[in-house]
């Protein structure tokens, strides 16, 4: 049976979604992704960005989700992406917080963080598959939305460049798991340098199926 899932191939990130909206009458219209659900250690993160409706600028045709793109392109994407942006914002659930509150909400709470950083506020908002209704502004929740809509695919360089970024610095406060390298992912690395060095403070205690063969203590 073939999946129902589309292939990210199909699309290609455009102003179509953003420009849907403006048709309503928004002009401040964020784009919202995360980052960090699945790996092992390390926070959730989430970006918003605010990009000019009428933006134009040799490097849009490279922006696309970031999982689709080189470490090397998102990192020259990055300040572009800063400078040309009406705003940025970047939220961040940290490892203890997730175990706490599990990674669903997690994820929302990085978001709402990072809606919370724009200034000016938006006034719309469309978001990579979940939806917020706590904020009380028109909303899209798009699924595959990183690979559709320019400010979600933005948002979603920001948040993995950001995170990818404090990973390293993590790798230096943890030695030993190789954080820098695979970002906390469930690797073939992390987990023999876990059943090595056991469970250290980033790593997330509620994510299976480890949990029974980690020694977190009690906390």
């Amino acid at each position: 049976m073939k999946s129902k899932r589309h292939s990210t191939a199909n699309y290609r990130p455009s102003f179509v979604e953003e420009q849907a909206l403006a048709k309503r009458g928004c002009r401040l219209i964020a784009g919202i992704d995360e980052v960090g659900r699945g790996p092992l250690a390390g926070p959730v993160m989430a970006g918003a960005v605010i990009l000019p409706l009428n933006l134009e600028t040799p490097w849009l045709h490279l922006v696309n989700d970031s999982k689709q793109l080189s470490a090397e392109t998102r990192e020259r994407l990055f300040p572009l992406i800063c400078e040309s942006a009406i705003a940025v914002g970047i939220g961040e659930v940290s490892a203890e917080a997730i175990d706490e509150h599990g990674i669903a909400r997690a994820t929302k709470m990085a978001m709402k963080a990072a809606i919370g950083k724009l200034h000016p506020k938006p006034d719309a908002l469309l978001i990579d598959f979940v939806r917020l209704p706590e904020i009380n502004l028109p909303q899209r929740c798009i699924p595959k939305g990183d690979c559709k809509s320019i400010s979600i695919a933005c948002a979603s360089i920001i948040a993995k460049v950001t995170r990818d970024r404090l990973m390293v610095e993590l790798d230096r406060m943890y030695p030993g798991y190789g954080f820098a390298g695979h970002k906390g992912y469930a690797t073939r690395e992390h987990l023999e340098s876990i059943e090595r060095l056991g469970a250290c403070p980033i790593h997330r205690k509620c994510f299976s199926p480890f949990r029974p063969t980690l020694d977190f203590g009690n906390t």
